[in-house]
């Protein structure tokens, strides 16, 4: 349920990520204020085809020898894979090969022939035959690899951090600056090129990104910065941070559950030679290369990392985690099911009626009962109405019951006044139940959250004249995480309908059931940080990757 909740919320973006297209290139101030501002992927159809390499570089019109003629046996760094036609991110999984670049023309060449013989390559066969500029050089890389599993990926044309690096600046001629990029600050400008079909693993780049195909087609499939979650990216600590560690295309839903989802709230768009993809940085995207395909792409930082000053990080990274942990615990609470729970429990809602002023008749009875029999702090069992009588039955027979089975071995020290069993161990209430973080495993909570606030209040005012030691051990023993946090935001509910006289009067009788009422507001508070804490580390595994221990307190009187 918590995937659908998340994907639902992706899914309900609708319009706010659609991926635009347009014919033609805007200007660059066009692209920066309506498009790269939206950090919302876009398609230029046709805007790199006039370039001069989408007619030199392209292989059925000699594009292959050209290639080599104006690279030659230049030494570039060649992915290699065994994976392949899946070319994993991961550092475990593929290997950094130099070789000289005629050789993966080669590689090419022999693709080529192959495809046009309708023969069928045998990708753990025959290896790497060495050509003549391999032999030349005494140069014999890989020698188990098959070229298909060979892939130019990220070959430098321009690296602005690293100039050592740049491999292919002979080529920069045959490309264009697209307008929209004039006046960005380039990190790097790059050649991908497959002799056969590959696919990249779902992944994100930390820069804004325009691909721009040069011959061939790719298919590029997109899914939001909010629907990493269902991606699992890899822990932010290691060395394949950016990449999802789900394979795609044999996911094992065991292990990764959230990925049964991840495809139905992706984007997908289909590139052929001319066309251009925007890419905003952190958007995941994983790209299938059909044969013989040449791709540029161009890297820039964007305007909102480029614009954040050191000193603000820490500030930014708690507003965002903040922010995440708070859409994680509504999550969690699963809003949506309170309609369903009410139709298991046979449930139906009462008719809300208004008065002249258009406040609930509860709300105003409601406001009534505390004004007149508060002020003797009851509230009778006869003045409740049906719901909350039956409401009040339920929740003190959850409380008996959870209570009454907990121990049976343990000998009988106290019994209340109202009929509740309690157990003592060296002095200290037993705390039941203080591991609980999702709603649907504890019916107390469940009890609580489907309930109105008018009818919650009065109920726990007929619980405090009635059942005070049922409401103590509620409290002090039987709440938990998820319903330190329902109870909260009850009270938070209650607190809006009434005035704050009202609001004081009512926590008077709530409260004035305890013999230390600071301790049921410890108990209360320290639910509620657990709860917090868990859809915390739930949001750092998520978002970041990899399990992380987040030091517990203690919830209640535990007892050791």
């Amino acid at each position: 349920m918590l995937v659908l909740f998340l994907g639902e919320k992706v899914k309900n973006m609708g319009d706010s990520l659609r991926i635009q297209r347009f014919q033609q290139l805007p200007s660059a101030t066009e692209f920066a204020s309506q498009i790269e501002s939206r950090n919302v992927p876009a398609v230029f159809v046709g805007c790199v085809k006039g370039w001069e390499a989408v007619a030199k570089w392209n292989p059925s019109s000699g594009g292959l020898e050209y290639l080599e003629d104006r690279v030659g046996s230049f030494m570039v760094e060649a992915m290699v894979s065994r994976t392949a036609p899946v070319f994993y991110g991961d550092l475990r999984s593929h290997e950094r090969v130099p070789l000289p670049f005629s050789t993966f023309i080669g590689f090419c060449k022999q693709h080529r022939q192959k495809v046009g013989n309708s023969c069928i390559s045998n990708s753990n066969s025959g290896g790497h035959q060495p050509g003549e500029s391999d032999t030349e050089q005494g140069y014999s890389p890989f020698v188990d690899a098959a070229p298909q599993q060979v892939y130019l990926a990220q070959v430098p044309i321009i690296n602005a951090e690293n100039e050592e690096r740049v491999h292919l600046e002979t080529l920069r001629e045959d490309i264009q600056m697209p307008a929209i990029l004039e006046e960005k600050n380039l990190s790097s400008i790059n050649l991908w090129m497959n002799n056969a079909q590959a696919r990249s693993s779902a992944h994100y780049d930390p820069h804004n990104n325009l691909l721009c195909i040069v011959t061939g087609r790719k298919q590029v499939v997109l899914w939001p910065p909010s629907a990493s979650p269902m991606l699992y990216p890899m822990p932010i600590y290691g060395e394949a941070s950016n990449h999802s560690s789900v394979a795609l295309e044999n996911p094992d839903f065991s292990v990764h559950p959230r990925a049964k989802y991840c495809m139905q709230y992706s984007k997908k768009v289909i590139l052929h030679a001319g066309d251009a993809l925007f890419i905003p940085e952190g958007w995941f995207h994983q790209v299938d290369s059909d044969d013989l395909t040449i791709a540029v792409n161009y890297w820039w930082r964007s305007s909102i990392i480029s614009s954040l000053a050191d000193h603000m990080d820490a500030y930014y990274l708690r507003r965002i985690l903040r922010r995440l942990t708070d859409r994680e615990m509504d999550q969690v609470l699963l809003k949506g099911s309170t309609a369903m729970w009410r139709q298991e429990r046979n449930i139906s809602e009462l008719p809300c009626k208004k008065d002249h002023e258009g406040h609930s008749l509860d709300q105003a009875n409601q406001r009534k009962n505390l004004k007149g029999k508060e002020q003797q702090h009851s509230l009778l069992l006869l003045d409740l109405e049906p719901y909350a009588l039956q409401a009040l039955h339920e929740l003190v027979a959850l409380v008996h019951d959870r209570v009454n089975a907990s121990d049976q071995n343990q000998p009988v020290l106290s019994t209340s006044r109202d009929g509740l069993t309690c157990y003592v161990t060296d002095g200290q209430h037993k705390t039941l139940t203080t591991e609980i973080f999702h709603i649907e495993d504890d019916p107390v909570a469940k009890n609580l959250w489907i309930l109105e606030p008018g009818i919650l209040q009065d109920m726990f005012l007929a619980m405090a004249h009635n059942f005070p030691k049922t409401l103590e051990a509620l409290i002090l023993h039987l709440l938990s995480p998820v319903g330190a946090e329902v109870l909260t935001r009850k009270f938070d509910e209650i607190d809006q309908q009434n005035t704050e006289e009202d609001r004081n009067k009512f926590y008077q009788v709530f409260y004035g059931v305890f013999d230390n009422q600071f301790a049921a507001m410890d108990a209360i508070l320290n639910g509620k940080e657990s709860f917090a804490r868990q859809a915390f580390k739930n949001v750092l595994n998520k978002y970041l990757g990899g399990n992380f221990d987040v030091p517990k307190v203690c919830v209640g009187r535990d007892i050791s």
